[in-house]
């Protein structure tokens, strides 16, 4: 069998061959890296570019819409909303529209030194696709910086609202409380809303 080398690697091969087997196999890693590198590279790009949310503050009754490339000074790098801002998010509205308290009623009380307090949401899907709203899934909370659960007694007694729970459709709203049982004198709540698994938190954060 006639010898010959290869000129890039000197790798002796079969006079026959075109091209070098061992020059095959490194171009073949190096693709593989190269295309490793490449789905590397989309993903992090693809996460930097998810939707941030966009604000609608709401002023004496005056909507002022901030959007990427047209924001207000004030509002760069917001990421808490207050109580009565509308934050649009992958086209859904969400807003924080009251706060409540409770003592109960006669048979049905929060805990000594407690209040219940009914978390009011508005939630407006102007996506082309329905929604799924749970309260025990997709919201979580704080007061004054300890983590708190949803009260279902605090629910029950406030027989005149519905939880924030089920479906919106494309172009419907959703009005509905979550309640949480809090101290006398709390101070701040925080819930966190996250609109799908992959979204971004947005953070609501009320004061007494």
């Amino acid at each position: 069998m006639a010898i010959k080398r290869c000129k890039f690697c000197g790798t002796e091969m079969d006079k026959r061959l075109s091209q070098c087997p061992n020059c095959q196999r490194k171009q073949g890693g190096n693709l593989k890296f190269f295309i490793i590198g490449f789905i590397a590279i989309a993903i992090i790009v693809a996460a930097l570019n998810q939707d941030e949310p966009k604000v609608k503050e709401v002023n004496n009754g005056n909507v002022t819409t901030t959007k990427s490339g047209d924001v207000e000074p004030s509002n760069v790098d917001k990421t808490e909303f207050g109580l009565g801002e509308v934050v649009e998010y992958k086209d859904i509205l969400t807003t924080l529209t009251s706060l409540t308290e409770s003592t109960g009623s006669e048979y049905n009380k929060p805990t000594d030194g407690k209040v219940f307090l009914q978390c009011e949401f508005l939630i407006e899907n102007n996506s082309t696709k329905d929604i799924a709203v749970s309260s025990l899934i997709s919201f979580e909370a704080y007061c004054d910086d300890f983590s708190i659960n949803q009260s279902i007694m605090g629910i029950v007694d406030a027989a005149d609202k519905k939880s924030l729970d089920g479906i919106v459709a494309t172009g419907k709203k959703m009005s509905g409380i979550i309640v949480y049982e809090v101290p006398t004198d709390w101070k701040e709540i925080e819930i966190n809303y996250t609109p799908d698994f992959w979204g971004k938190k947005i953070t609501f954060v009320a004061t007494k």
